[in-house]
């Protein structure tokens, strides 16, 4: 949707870069993307010119050029994503499309004690959804740096930042960590299923609503300076959004 956008736009079809993954189903708040272009239209014109076109589910946030060697996906360091349950007896209406509504109790404090066991450099193949869409030469080992949950009224958040993931990894994992705290699996089992390598092994994916792309961080020479802020006329609204970034030098 947002190449067909920028066709319109630019008056050439670019082929858009995005940082992380956002399956059927899954939301982005810090999606970040990039592509290349020879249109002289200024970031500022391209940023309202999109979002002036898009559907209202898609928004564009911010939009800069960047140096030739910027990439949105390979330049990136690390990425976080963000899945939202609903633990509550009743489901939420409002939460319905951001969440995943559980109504039996879960036991937090052991899901926490498992997700410990997710920190550092690893394999994690035991996640994997889809193994014959994955290249067969494509690691399945990646660095994970936080894994942390959190709860607030009856809304579980779980954080999991790392330096790359594979297809349905967060939903595979956070499936699996349900299952510790329905008291099916302990700390000491989630940890055997993560050395183990074996998908047969963990939970379901859990499901793609709740999964959000928050954030994504790249090397400081590719740090953004917001050089145009949007004036707030009322109060400030939420919902996905994209960042654009692009470079119009490279052909």
């Amino acid at each position: 949707m947002l190449e067909e956008t920028l066709a319109t736009i630019l008056g050439e079809r670019p082929r858009v870069i995005a940082a992380g993954r956002t399956d059927a189903g899954v939301h982005a708040s810090g999606q970040v993307v990039s592509f290349r272009t020879m249109s002289r239209l200024s970031p500022a014109a391209l940023m309202r010119a999109a979002n002036a076109r898009l559907p209202d589910d898609i928004q564009v946030e911010w939009a800069a050029e960047m140096p030739p060697e910027f990439d949105a996906r390979r330049s990136a360091l690390r990425r976080r994503y963000r899945y939202t349950i609903c633990n509550r007896r009743r489901r939420d209406f409002w939460q319905r499309r951001w969440s995943w509504h559980i109504g039996d109790p879960l036991d937090v404090l052991a899901m926490q004690a498992a997700s410990d066991l997710l920190l550092g450099r690893r394999g994690f193949a035991a996640f994997v959804g889809q193994v014959a869409r994955e290249p067969a030469t494509r690691s399945t080992v990646r660095t994970v740096e936080q894994a942390t949950w959190r709860a607030e009224r009856g809304i579980l958040l779980f954080d999991i930042t790392a330096d790359g993931f594979l297809r349905h990894m967060v939903r595979g994992i956070v499936g699996t960590l349900v299952w510790v705290g329905r008291g099916r699996l302990d700390a000491a089992g989630f940890g055997e299923i993560v050395a183990s390598g074996d998908r047969r092994r963990a939970g379901p994916n859990a499901p793609p609503a709740g999964l959000m792309l928050v954030g994504v961080e790249y090397p400081e020479r590719f740090t953004r300076e917001d050089t145009e802020h949007d004036e707030d006329l009322c109060t400030q609204g939420g919902g996905d959004h994209t960042d654009l970034a692009r470079d119009r030098r490279l052909q």
